[in-house]
């Protein structure tokens, strides 16, 4: 039986039942013959002030009167359609139940292929298209998906939705899965992809209370630098605002939506605001004082639509209403918002009579043969071989699969509910040989070592019972990575949940949005447990327990309470997992060990990782099981990089990957597939090789990524091993054409990343040690040699120069670096290039404070609110560096606010404590954006010096001048 018989039919008379695409004729914004601005101008001509006002709504109401169909922004999307919402409910969160599963985002990327990356994409948007069909209110064809978001980061607990930590493969990833959802019309949208989110948004703790500190550098050469492509290459149709603040600007009011983004682009460009985030501005930020000022100033700054209210756009409307009364907007910042919002729905063919090229597909594509077949083959070419000794195993007869992944798989927040389950058992199983299945997983009993009494899961509540303890007191633990852990009970097979401070055992999946199964168990010197209560709760500020300890009452209740009140629990063990596991591991012919994280566990939207080593119970399972059988691949499945005390000799990663995993994890290990994905971000030895503030965005200054960090990493950006063996030779580069001969010296056919990256050996500015400009995933039979080459121009070269705000290229010697990581290289070419010098520092016309080439206890705030960045220094003080500045300066002259006691700005040479030059008294001017004029006579001195500006007090400072 087809177990998609339900779903089809119900799809089918979900379209038989929707109203078709409008049917009127006769008026230009409907016919498909008109230029998309004629036919929006007509349209535009024709809406009342309260229509236009109503588009500018995620849930876009219908306007019978000119045959204009609903319309609902946001359908999640990153790796398959993942889930949508209810519009009559915006938290009624509704799965995609039979949609494709591709590997996470961070898998796509890790095949660095984006032609396989589109075909992927395409899949989507025809997925899209089908549900779309199927049901219009609730799965909109505006989908937010891709993120953009560099993973500079590795704790951040979204890593999973990105590509990777480099702005040139993420844009390039980004790229091809927007062209495959957009579609190949020249006009029409299959889908419209939004790029998430709009900018420098990497940590979730106080996500929208917090400011990434972004100075000018970083922001063109990194953070835009991957947002640009996909939006210049026609892939996106606009950006979605973060809920984090920039700068201290909050995202959804950066001017740069306008005065950047929509620069790069001729096409218009339909920005959209995330979920609730427009409220925020008001009643988390406290930016602004009114909804009204509020929700002007987005429409101004570049965003056009308000993902707020559920389905009613009332609310909304009637505070645009008030800011239109207030003078606070005008008709044509309202009309400029309207206008793009009708541009992509015209596109998607809303307005044409038979709804446009793409309309025909329906339901059936979904979950269709041929995209399980690129799901399994995408799968495959995700998978990293970060170690081997071992693999391809040669068809052996008998196979231990063991580990906690090794007969489950799991989705994420982001995904669609998993259609099938090819687990890794399954797809071993599939290959014939005897296979034997084991967990290794620790079960436990907690016996409170005040009454004797055990953990115990009875009707559904978790409570302490009398002994012995039975399946009922009995738990198998999972420690996850992190040292955040998992209970699932063995007579019921539900896990311990501890939500709200009431334990329960009803829970048969992890998941949820607080994730309430996270529990650290926590050895204490009398050889006792404490079970602390590790729920995202806990996070946040109305959460009401400062500590959150299990705790057991006198009648056994259990309940929540501070460490000093927890249970003390004796750890007894029923069965030793990784005992259990090397007794299977040590009669088979071959072992696969499948580890690895759970992605709604430790790490997830709304919650951070410190951590990033892989679980104390996984690490001993692997340690056991390779000492009994050194025939042994450990499978490391997880959704960011994790770091394992132990390496052992074979180690294949992969991310979550989808319905097909099982399958393509065969493929690999029994060498049908040759393994050649990469890693896209740097694997760091521990989190301690990681910057101590997840939320310092200055990568530069904190030597953050492979293109600014001199550490020796566990795994480098770009690392990844074959089964066979490639060698580079005749590296050379003649009219702007970078080219080198690679050749497969093995026995096996097998694809290899060629990446190409440049060092720029002399700049005046602290350049990368390395960066990507190039690559290419080629294919070699063995013997065969291929000639690789990369186009790379001159301007390909340039950063950004903070000096003239604009960017350079130098005149220097370029390294072109070309090989299989960004640490193994095997060709290089120097490259001379006769650029510019950047001239000393002219100092003499006002200077953007911002433009610093250094600083100590600064951060960069708004100038106002606006638009404008300044410097901000609290009354503790701290200093700028303007370095190799002209000096023929007789006084300072600068704009800056103090709105408490005021301060100073002393002018120093050389260093923040060198040769005072001359001093400038900073009055009080009462408000963070009241801004005064302030100088001060300098001492004369000539000559190119570096120019410390040491600020005391807290001030903000926007602009100075350093004059004759």
């Amino acid at each position: 039986m087809d177990v998609r018989a339900p779903a089809l039919v119900l799809a089918l008379l979900c379209v038989l039942a929707v109203p078709g695409p409008a049917t009127a004729v006769g008026l230009p914004f409907q016919d498909p013959g008109l230029p998309v601005d004629v036919r929006v101008d007509d349209l535009m001509s024709r809406l009342t002030v309260d229509e236009k006002l109503s588009l500018l709504h995620q849930a876009q109401a219908p306007i019978p009167r000119l045959g204009i169909p609903y319309f609902k922004t946001g359908t999640e999307a990153l790796h398959g359609v993942g889930w949508s919402n209810d519009p009559d409910d915006r938290w009624n969160l509704v799965r995609a139940d039979r949609a494709t599963v591709f590997p996470q985002a961070l898998g796509l990327a890790s095949t660095w292929n984006p032609s396989l990356i589109q075909r992927v994409g395409a899949a989507v948007g025809d997925e899209a298209r089908g549900y779309h069909a199927a049901d219009p209110d609730i799965w909109g064809l505006q989908l937010w998906a891709p993120v953009v978001n560099l993973l500079r980061d590795p704790r951040w607990g979204k890593n999973e939705e990105g590509y990777s930590e480099d702005p040139y493969l993420t844009g390039a990833i980004a790229t091809a899965y927007g062209k495959g959802l957009s579609g190949d019309h020249p006009v029409y949208l299959k889908t419209a992809p939004v790029l998430k989110h709009y900018l420098a948004y990497n940590n979730e703790k106080d996500r929208s209370l917090t400011s990434s500190n972004v100075p000018p550098r970083v922001r063109h050469e990194y953070e835009d630098a991957a947002f640009r492509p996909p939006i210049a290459a026609g892939a996106a149709t606009g950006v979605m605002g973060a809920y984090n603040m920039v700068n201290g600007r909050p995202s959804h009011v950066n001017p740069d939506l306008n005065d950047v983004v929509r620069t790069w682009t001729g096409k218009e460009l339909y920005n959209v605001s995330d979920a609730w985030a427009p409220h925020a501005l008001t009643q988390l930020q406290n930016y602004y004082a009114s909804e009204d000022e509020a929700y002007a100033a987005m429409l101004k700054a570049g965003l056009d639509s308000f993902t707020v209210d559920n389905n009613d756009a009332g609310a909304m409307v009637a505070t645009l209403k008030s800011a239109l009364a207030r003078g606070l907007l005008s008709m044509s910042d309202v009309d400029a918002s309207v206008r793009r919002a009708l541009t992509v729905r015209l596109r998607l063919g809303q307005f044409d009579p038979d709804g446009g090229p793409y309309a025909s597909i329906d339901f059936g594509v979904v979950d269709a043969p041929a995209h399980r077949a690129l799901n399994r083959h995408t799968a495959a070419s995700a998978m990293v071989l970060l170690r081997n000794s071992v693999l391809p195993f040669a068809r052996p007869a008998r196979v231990a699969v063991v580990g906690p992944l090794h007969d489950t798989l799991y989705g994420d927040w982001y995904g669609g509910a998993l259609p099938y389950q090819v687990t890794p058992l399954d797809g071993i199983r599939a290959r014939g040989a005897t296979v034997t299945g084991v967990d290794g997983l620790d079960r436990v009993a907690f016996r409170d070592a005040a009454t004797g009494r055990y953990l115990t899961a009875t009707d559904g509540l978790a409570v302490a019972a009398p002994g012995p303890p039975g399946e009922g007191s009995q738990w198998d633990v999972t420690d996850w990575t992190g040292d955040v852990s998992t209970l699932r009970n063995a007579a019921n097979g539900r896990y311990l949940s501890g939500e709200w401070g009431t334990y329960h055992t009803t829970a048969s999946e992890i998941g949820g949005w607080w994730v309430s199964q996270q529990f650290r168990l926590e050895p204490q010197s009398d050889g006792t447990h404490l079970i602390a209560y590790a729920g995202y709760d806990t996070n946040e500020a109305w959460w009401p327990y400062p500590e959150n300890y299990l705790t057991i009452a006198a009648d056994g209740t259990l309940g929540i309470g501070p460490k000093a009140a927890a249970a003390r629990l004796v750890r007894e063990l029923i069965r030793d997992g990784a005992a259990t596991a090397a007794a299977a591991a040590q009669g088979a012919d071959a072992v696969v060990v499948v580890v690895g994280s759970h992605p709604y566990v430790y790490g997830r939207e709304n919650h951070d990782r410190t951590s990033l080593a892989l679980g104390p119970g996984q690490q001993a399972l692997i340690d056991a099981v390779t000492r009994a059988n050194p025939n042994a691949a450990v499978v490391l499945e997880t959704s960011y990089p994790v770091t394992l005390a132990r390496q052992p000799d074979t180690l294949l990663w992969t991310t979550h990957g989808g319905s097909e995993t099982g399958h393509a994890l065969a493929d690999v290990l029994f060498g049908d597939r040759n393994p050649a994905g990469r890693l896209t971000q740097t694997w760091p030895r521990s989190a301690a090789d990681l910057p101590p503030d997840l939320s310092n965005y200055d990568i530069i200054a904190s030597g953050q990524t492979y293109l600014y960090d001199a550490d020796t990493p566990a795994y480098a950006f770009g690392h990844g091993l074959s089964y066979t063996r490639f060698r580079y030779s005749r590296a050379r580069v003649a009219h702007g054409v970078v080219s080198v001969d690679v050749t497969n010296t093995g026995r096996r056919a097998g694809d290899e990343v060629v990446q190409l990256y440049t060092h720029q050996r002399t700049s005046r500015d602290r350049v990368p040690r390395q960066q990507l400009r190039g690559f290419s995933r080629v294919t070699l039979a063995p013997g065969q040699t291929r000639t690789v080459h990369f186009r790379l121009s001159t301007s390909d070269l340039a950063h950004w120069d903070v000096t003239r705000s604009r960017p350079v290229v130098e005149s220097s010697v370029y390294d072109l670096l070309l090989g299989a990581s960004s640490t193994d290289i095997r060709q290089r070419v120097a490259l001379p290039v006769r650029g510019e010098t950047i001239p000393p520092r002219d100092l003499r016309q006002p200077t953007r404070a911002e433009n610093f080439d250094g600083y100590a206890g600064a951060r960069l705030v708004d100038e106002t609110k606006a638009r404008g960045t300044a410097v901000e220094v609290p009354a503790s003080g701290g200093w700028l560096k303007f370095a190799g500045a002209r000096l023929d300066a007789t006084r300072l002259t600068a704009r800056v606010a103090a709105p408490d006691a005021g301060g100073t700005i002393e002018v120093r040479l050389d260093s923040p404590t060198g040769p005072l030059a001359g001093t400038a008294t900073v009055p009080s001017t009462g408000d963070r954006y009241a801004y005064t004029t302030v100088t001060a006579p300098l001492t004369a001195a000539t000559g190119t010096r570096d120019i410390y500006l040491v600020l005391r007090g807290a001030q903000r400072l926007s602009t100075f001048t350093l004059s004759p």
